[in-house]
């Protein structure tokens, strides 16, 4: 697992790239049907079903996997369900969650992720917005779905995975058998297949319309953050609808929730496009469960966010003297690595961690692709720590200013991604709009730039550094500060295990930063602590970053896709300001 030194073959990669998207394209079919059609790859594990005792752990194949998606299209049918229909999936890691998707999808509806977390005005608002017809659920998430059938007309009934929930029970496991098959809806590349709401950290939660197509444009940034996945490097899209090309040893887990965007895109969905087992674990996590659960299943890639990066490094300094790991790939989203964790992973881990940024909307844009272990020719370019890294292979990402022209290098702009790709070809990787919200749409772009909502700044090589949402950078006596260098580096002191950084209103300087910090186990509050943290970020960083105060919190709020909500703790200085 030694990390090793990768040549920048950036250029290279963009101009001989080519999307190639076929007029009709379902999500189903690439990730279950061909796989379960073809005899080499039929009795493959298509999902490993972790359990915390080794005797109790399970295989899926993608045989069962399409038979129980089959078994499922039909009961959906039986319901009522038909092309359009909106079909909530509200179910943690389990096999059930990868034939809900399976099926709605080969049906022509569209899937509704949400997440099992959401309280019931969450799921009260997705549900009543989306139109959900029915929705998929199990003995955690049916009683607070079955509690707000009331409330939503169109909602007909839940199907349960689990027995004894639910107005209908489908077990997916007796429906793993062959049975009668559903014939595919033939869908076109650019029909809807997936609505799913963004989390919701400056204002409410929009449905992202995410076309078949969408899962096209995700690959090259899957396979360039994970290392090629076990594959030969090649520059290709990876689209054939052919039997698996041959590679190395390669399975795949993350944490992160199937039911949202980093889950389904960023994991299941392009494993399964690959003809890869996943790992599924619904259970909470902790460090040392990663650790175990990687090191049991052997698992090569990983998408571990860097909240999740930061506890496995507070808890397990030095985690090889306890795991045996087999580790090609660590891509890292949602926040800023920091190059604490970047260290971390590349000295004690042995991969260098590819950072990815993306949303909901246009998913994958931008990272690195930092190949381990032997240097691969034309394949990979050089990360550089606390970069967010390059726009993937078929991206035409810039960073544009208020009027939509593109920043000069060093200036901090708007993260944006343009319709058509550096060839004049179009994306795929667009989301159609929001969810009966065309003006919201409309204001997503800028011509055709769509704009982020993140700030960066570009470098003469063009790799990104991220500046904070464009509503977390705030001015502090005439200085724009962004949050994320601060947290970073906060997390690199022994006593910190997370922390946030917001505005609090003064009436001198505008804003005072403010830090809120969460401690590692082992460490109390006080005074002299606040002190030394001080110190601590006015040594590393410029005078006017270090906090001016520090409040020590048991946890900071967090979306479901876990990112520090930092609008919660701004909004919270606000209201003690105006008392």
């Amino acid at each position: 697992m030694n990390a090793g030194r990768t040549s920048d073959n950036h250029a290279q990669m963009h101009s001989q790239f080519r999307w190639s998207v076929p007029e009709h394209f379902n999500i189903a079919q690439v990730c279950s049907r061909r796989w379960a059609s073809s005899e080499f790859h039929a009795s493959s594990a298509a999902v490993v079903i972790h359990h915390t005792d080794p005797q109790l752990i399970q295989a899926r194949s993608y045989a069962d996997l399409q038979n129980a998606a089959d078994a499922l299209s039909h009961l959906l049918a039986q319901q009522g369900v038909t092309v359009g229909d909106r079909v909530a999936v509200v179910l943690a890691q389990r096999f059930e969650t990868a034939v809900a998707y399976m099926a709605v999808l080969q049906m022509g509806a569209l899937a509704v992720p949400l997440s099992q977390l959401f309280g019931p005005e969450a799921l009260l608002y997705r549900l009543q917005d989306a139109g959900v017809v029915v929705a998929i659920v199990d003995a955690v998430s049916a009683p607070a779905v079955r509690g707000l059938k009331a409330q939503c007309p169109v909602l007909r009934l839940c199907i349960s995975v689990d027995k004894g929930e639910g107005d209908v029970v489908f077990d997916a496991q007796t429906h793993a058998q062959p049975g009668p098959t559903w014939p595919l809806v033939l869908t076109k590349a650019v029909d809807p297949a997936v609505l799913i709401y963004t989390s919701g950290t400056t204002g409410p939660p929009k449905g992202a319309l995410i076309p078949h197509q969408a899962l096209i444009g995700n690959l090259s940034g899957f396979v360039c953050s994970q290392n090629w996945f076990g594959f030969s490097p090649t520059v290709s899209n990876h689209t054939g609808q052919g039997d698996l090309p041959t590679g190395s040893h390669a399975i795949l887990w993350s944490p992160a929730d199937w039911t949202w965007t980093g889950g389904l895109m960023d994991a299941l969905l392009p494993t399964l496009y690959f003809g890869r087992p996943i790992v599924a674990w619904a259970g909470r996590f902790s460090a040392e469960l990663a650790f175990a659960l990687m090191q049991q299943h052997r698992v090569t890639h990983t998408f571990l966010f860097p909240t999740a990066l930061k506890a496995m490094m507070k808890a397990f300094p030095s985690p090889q003297t306890r795991f045996q790991l087999d580790l090609q790939a660590i891509m890292s989203a949602g926040e800023a690595v920091g190059d604490a964790v970047y260290a971390y992973c590349r000295d004690e881990l042995g991969v260098t961690v590819n950072e990815m940024f993306g949303q909901t909307e246009i998913n994958y844009i931008v990272g690195n692709c930092a190949m381990n272990g032997d240097t691969h020719e034309g394949v990979g370019w050089p990360s550089k720590p606390g970069s967010m890294g390059r726009a993937y292979p078929g991206h035409r990402v810039a960073v544009i200013d208020e009027e939509g022209r593109e920043c000069a290098d060093g200036e901090l702009g708007d993260v944006a991604l343009h319709r058509l790709d550096v060839h004049g070809q179009p994306d795929p990787i667009f989301f159609l709009g929001y969810w009966n919200q065309p003006d919201a749409t409309a204001r997503k772009f800028t011509s055709d730039w769509c704009r982020t909502g993140d700030l960066a700044m570009r470098d003469a090589e063009g790799y990104l550094w991220y500046g904070g949402r464009a509503d977390d950078v705030f001015k502090s006596a005439g200085y724009r500060i962004g949050p994320s260098e601060i947290e970073n580096c906060l997390v690199k002191h022994p006593a910190v295990a997370n922390a946030a950084v917001v505005p609090k209103p003064d009436a001198e300087r505008g804003n005072l930063v403010k830090a809120y910090v969460v401690l590692a186990a082992g460490f109390a509050s006080s005074d002299e602590l606040v002190a030394q943290l001080q110190q601590h970020v006015r040594g590393l960083l410029a005078p006017y970053e270090y906090p001016k105060e520090i409040e020590f919190i048991d946890q900071l709020p967090m979306t479901t896709t876990g990112k520090v909500q930092r609008r919660v703790l701004r909004l919270r200085e606000e209201e003690r300001a105006d008392r």
